[in-house]
């Protein structure tokens, strides 16, 4: 834990510095390119403004991503797959084609999140990491779910959020070992963001708080449309992701900004993160009608940016949707019982966590960012009913499964989070193998053969050509010696019990092992790490009972 403790800390630096370079990136370019020269003021450009920018930005995205060819391998189901198939080893290039691309999605107002971009970095960060310190991959993935954290923390000032994110939604498991060096990489990413853009939280809020019990079944009620909401979000994405999928990414990339531009005309608060969207609604300057049509355009527009191939987040524009969803719902709940409604603030605030909730299946994740986001724990207790009902209503009531897993299974892909397969990737192969081990070739004399034994090595590894092709316990060999006569000896002629044997590289965790053992149908494995262009070291034997064992 120590070790791993540290390459937290390095890999919350890492991560927190790319992520705030990109928020600066993002701000910088919109101060630059907007009229009044403000962060996200998309309603100060002209109608023909908010149709043409999304419609370039779109076109040259396209374009970037076409050059690059791979367009479909950058965000968070890009680490998933990662984590899920590869060990977390993240490559560069989509790291640095994620950078650009999603940077200049947010400038141009598509209506897509940075925490999406964000994740990508952070966990790309803590991979090459430890792939340049050539780390076994179960200490890769620990420093990707770092790396995961810290960014987080530092895209939203929410160190807490960061880690049960990172372990919620990404990684799906907690374990005591990883918990350590993921808190010290959120709480140094937050540091990072608050250096620089300050301490204060990602949303003004007015103290707010339940006026009443009564409010508790209307609370449900906002949970079952926020539930509703939400399962719409994830099949409209579902369908946008599967439109024009025969088509140039260029195409379509430009048809996501044209439907952007065309719903900016009508809402221009649909455009870029939207954040300052949320502010106005929780200080409740928004009226009904605005808060409905942001709803719909909001939903319609990022659904058909990232289905379409703009490559950007797809949880901070939840947080609009649900913001103006709550917003609109408080509005009516304020008109119909006036004497009894909590302030409108606390509506949108509780919209905000259920449609995050839902999106996800993270209820923890979102109630705590909910939390940090808005400095207020006033909002817990009712935000708590609303995000268990909306779970329900889009998991159980409409069959919605986690929005990242279900992009993941559209693309022919799973992600394997069975118990048994979590434990497994928490180990690798280096501390379960057996180092009680010999090498001799086929054929030995006599005299080495007892020289050697006298290690009392529990295995006897077999090699031809320099490389091991069957396995024998070490006491039948010692058997072999005092009844066989002939010398040298034929390891693959005396009697013993021979198993067939498969290397496994020793950064592998016992998962990787385990598949190893299940394809090649070997009972056995030795572990090895090339140590130069040619040369081979072996580090140990492990069996199929000693995986077992492990788990068992």
């Amino acid at each position: 834990m120590p070790q791993l403790s540290l390459l937290g800390l390095l890999t919350g630096l890492l991560a927190g510095a790319i992520t705030v370079a990109f928020r600066l990136v993002v701000d910088i370019g919109q101060i630059i390119l907007l009229p009044e020269h403000q962060v996200d003021d998309f309603e100060s450009l002209s109608w023909i403004g908010r149709l043409l920018l999304p419609i370039l930005g779109g076109l040259g995205i396209g374009l970037l991503q076409e050059i690059a060819h791979t367009y479909r391998t950058v965000g968070v189901v890009h680490v998933l797959e990662r984590i899920a198939y590869y060990q977390g080893r993240l490559p560069w290039r989509n790291t640095l084609q994620q950078f650009v691309t999603a940077a200049l999605s947010i400038i141009c107002g598509h209506s897509v999140g940075r925490e999406g971009p964000s994740v990508h970095l952070g966990a790309a960060s803590g991979s090459l990491l430890g792939q340049w310190l050539e780390l076994p991959n179960n200490a890769l993935r620990t420093l990707v779910a770092c790396g995961i954290a810290a960014a987080i923390a530092a895209s939203f000032n929410t160190p807490l959020a960061g880690v049960i994110f990172s372990m919620e939604v990404i990684m799906m498991q907690y374990q005591l070992a990883g918990v350590a060096p993921i808190i010290l990489a959120a709480v140094v990413g937050a540091a990072i963001a608050w250096a620089v853009f300050g301490p204060s939280p990602a949303f003004s809020v007015p103290p707010t708080e339940m006026q009443s019990l009564l409010d508790l079944p209307y609370l449900v009620l906002i949970g079952l449309a926020v539930g509703i909401l939400a399962a719409a979000y994830n099949r409209l994405l579902h369908f946008f992701s599967g439109l024009g999928s025969s088509r140039p990414v260029w195409q379509r990339c430009t048809a996501a900004g044209l439907l952007v531009g065309l719903c900016g005309i009508a809402v221009p608060e649909i455009m870029g993160l939207g954040y300052d969207t949320v502010n106005t609604t929780l200080l409740g300057q928004l009226g009904l009608g605005t808060l409905i049509a942001i709803t719909a355009a909001k939903l319609l527009a990022t659904t058909a940016c990232v289905g379409l191939g703009i490559p950007g987040g797809l949880i901070g524009p939840t947080l609009v949707i649900g913001t103006a969803a709550g917003g609109a719902l408080g509005i009516i709940g304020t008109a119909l019982l006036p004497q009894e409604a909590s302030p409108p603030a606390l509506y949108a605030m509780v919209g905000m966590a259920a449609m995050m909730s839902a999106t996800l299946q993270a209820p923890l994740a979102a109630l705590v960012a909910l939390v940090e986001l808005t400095a207020d724990p006033h909002i817990l207790f009712p935000g708590m009913l609303a995000v268990v009902v909306a779970n329900l209503v889009a998991r159980e009531l409409l069959r919605q499964e986690a929005l990242f897993l279900m992009l993941l299974r559209a693309r022919g892909l799973d992600y394997h989070y069975a118990p048994t397969s979590l434990k497994l990737r928490q180990a690798g192969v280096a501390s379960v193998m057996d180092r009680r081990f010999v090498e001799l070739p086929v054929t030995i004399d006599r005299e080495t053969a007892a020289q050697t034994l006298t290690k009392n090595p529990r295995w006897v590894l077999v090699k031809q050509a320099f490389r091991p092709i069957s396995v024998m316990q070490g006491i039948d060999v010692a058997r072999a010696l005092n009844e066989e006569t002939q010398d040298p000896l034929n390891l693959m002629e005396i009697p013993a019990a021979r198993e067939d044997i498969q290397p496994v590289p020793f950064h592998a965790t016992l998962q990787e092992a385990l598949e190893i053992l299940n394809t090649s149908h070997a009972k056995m494995l030795y572990v090895e790490r090339r140590i130069g262009p040619t040369s081979v070291r072996i580090y140990g034997v492990l069996s199929r009972q000693e995986i077992e064992s492990y788990y068992g």
